[in-house]
C-alpha cells in the first residue's frame, strides 16, 4: 500500500511561499482532489516520488520527455554543455544546428526564432501575423489552449459568433477585444466572424488539442480552414507545441494535410528544458527583427543547455523513429481503456493521435469542447487515484492528454493494463 506522508509534508511546508504549494495550477490536483505529489527523480519509463514510490511515467513533464527520461545520449549531451558554461548572452553554433533540424521537418519553414516557453512562442507569433498582415484581429477556438498571454485567455461571450471576455481575474477587456472565438471542427463559426469583421489577421489552431483532452480535427476541417483562409488573405498559426514531432519526425499539419503560415513549437524541441519557437517561410519571417520591424527578444533564448538538450534529443528521436510503435501502443491501450470500461458497464469514450491519448467518462464521440465538458469529472477523479495508487502517473485532470514515450516497455503496459482494471473496477463500486 503507498503511502504519501513526505509528499503532504511537503506541501504544507510549500504553502507557505508558494502559491497552493505549485507553480503551475494543474499540479495543484484540484480538479482531482487530494494534495499534489512532489517528485523526486525519473529515469527511462518510470518516475519516483518523496516517498519512493514508484509510477510508469504517462505524464512524461505534459510532452517533453519522448525519449524516456534521463536517456543516455541526451544526459551527455546536456553534461558536455554545461562544462562550457550555462548561459552567454550571445550567439552560439548549436543554435543554428537545432534550427536546421527543425526547420527541415517542417516544409512551410525557412527560419525560426528560438524562445523560452510555448506561451512566448505563441504571443509572438500572434504580433508576427500581425506586423505581416498590417490587421488586429485573431480568431481562436474554444478550448484551444495557447498559453497565458492576455489576448488568449479568453472565455466566449454570449452568442456563438461572439467578441471575446476575459478568461481570467486581471486580463482587462481592452486584452481581449481583437481575439474572436469559433467552435473547433466547425468553420462556418470562422466563417461567421469573417462576415462580420475585415480585419482578421490570423486564425490560430491546436492541429489536435490537447487541453479540452485529445480531440481531432474531424475530415478535411483543417484543409478547408486554409484555404478559406487563403482567399481572405489571412494566416493559419498552427500551434504544435504539444503535437510537435510526436506523431511524426515533424507535425501533425504534415499528417493532416497542411501547411501553417506559422508554426508554434515547444516541448520536444528542448528535450525537457524551456524551449520554445516559432517559424514561417522567409517573407514572414523577414518582419522580425533584427530584419525586420517586429520587435521580439529573449536574454535565455537559445540557451546553450537547451540547445545541446534539443539536439540530442531529436537526433535520437530521428533514428530511433518510434512512430510505429506508438501506434501500435496506443491502440493496444485505447481497446484495454474501451474493453474494461464495458466489463465494468462504465460510459467511456477514448481519443488518440500518435503518441497522445485520452479516455473521457462520457457516452458518445467528442469532437469539440462542448461534448468534452460533458464528461463525468467525478468519476476521473476516482479513476486517477486508483491509478496512482496501483503505480501509473496520469496528468491529474480529465482534459489532459495522456503522453507515450519510446521507453514504455511490455512489461509497463502490463502494469498500465492491470492498474486500468483495479481503477474501472473502483469507479464502478464507486457510482
Amino acid at each position: 500500500k503507498m503511502k504519501f506522508e513526505k509528499s503532504q509534508k511537503l506541501y504544507e511546508k510549500g504553502l507557505v511561499h508558494l502559491v497552493g504549494a505549485v507553480n503551475s495550477p494543474v499540479r495543484a490536483f484540484s480538479s482531482v482532489g487530494g494534495n499534489p505529489l512532489f517528485i523526486k527523480k525519473a529515469k527511462g519509463s518510470k518516475i519516483t516520488d518523496v516517498d519512493n514510490n514508484e509510477y510508469v511515467d504517462l505524464v512524461l513533464s505534459y510532452g517533453p520527455m519522448i525519449l524516456g527520461h534521463r536517456h543516455k545520449k541526451v544526459q551527455k549531451a546536456i553534461t558536455k554543455a554545461l562544462q562550457n558554461g550555462y548561459t552567454f548572452g550571445a550567439s552560439t553554433e548549436n543554435e543554428i544546428k537545432l534550427a536546421k533540424i527543425v526547420c527541415d521537418a517542417f516544409p512551410g519553414m525557412d527560419k525560426v526564432r528560438f524562445v523560452n516557453s510555448g506561451t512566448e512562442a505563441v504571443l509572438s507569433a500572434l504580433r508576427l501575423a500581425r506586423a505581416y498582415t498590417g490587421k488586429d484581429k485573431i480568431i481562436k477556438f474554444s478550448g484551444c489552449y495557447h498559453g497565458h498571454s492576455d489576448a488568449l485567455l479568453v472565455a466566449a461571450g454570449s452568442g456563438f459568433a461572439t467578441l471575446s471576455l476575459p478568461g481570467s481575474k486581471g486580463v482587462p477587456e481592452g486584452a481581449v477585444k481583437n481575439t474572436l472565438i469559433a467552435n473547433y471542427n466547425d468553420l462556418e463559426s470562422v466563417k461567421a466572424h469573417f462576415k462580420k469583421h475585415d480585419d482578421i489577421a490570423a486564425v490560430i489552431i491546436e492541429p489536435i488539442a490537447g487541453n479540452m483532452g485529445v480531440v481531432l480535427p474531424e475530415d478535411n476541417f483543417l484543409k478547408d480552414l486554409k484555404v478559406f483562409l487563403e482567399k481572405k488573405k489571412a494566416l493559419l498559426i498552427v500551434d504544435e507545441v504539444m503535437t510537435g514531432f510526436r506523431s511524426t519526425f515533424g507535425g501533425a499539419q504534415e499528417i493532416l494535410g497542411v501547411t501553417a503560415d506559422i508554426t508554434c513549437l515547444g516541448k520536444v524541441i528542448g528535450g525537457g528544458f524551456p524551449v520554445g519557437a516559432y517559424g514561417a517561410r522567409n517573407e514572414i519571417m523577414e518582419m522580425v527583427s533584427p530584419l525586420g520591424d517586429m520587435y521580439q527578444a529573449g536574454t535565455l533564448s537559445g540557451n546553450p543547455v537547451a540547445m545541446a538538450s534539443g539536439i540530442a534529443t531529436l537526433t535520437e528521436l530521428k533514428k530511433q523513429n518510434p512512430y510505429a510503435e506508438f501506434e501500435e501502443f496506443a491502440s493496444i491501450l485505447e481497446v484495454i481503456l474501451l474493453e474494461t470500461a464495458k466489463k465494468y458497464h462504465i460510459d467511456l469514450t477514448v481519443n488518440r493521435f500518435g503518441s497522445m491519448i485520452n479516455p473521457f467518462f462520457r457516452k458518445g464521440e467528442v469532437t469539440n469542447f462542448e461534448e468534452a465538458q460533458k464528461s463525468d469529472t467525478k468519476k476521473f477523479a476516482v479513476f486517477f487515484w486508483e491509478m496512482i495508487k496501483n503505480g501509473v502517473f496520469l496528468p491529474p485532470s480529465q482534459f489532459e492528454a495522456w503522453f507515450l514515450s519510446s521507453a514504455l516497455t511490455e512489461k509497463d503496459l502490463e502494469k498500465v493494463s492491470k492498474a486500468i482494471d483495479a481503477a474501472m473496477k473502483k469507479v464502478a463500486d464507486s457510482f
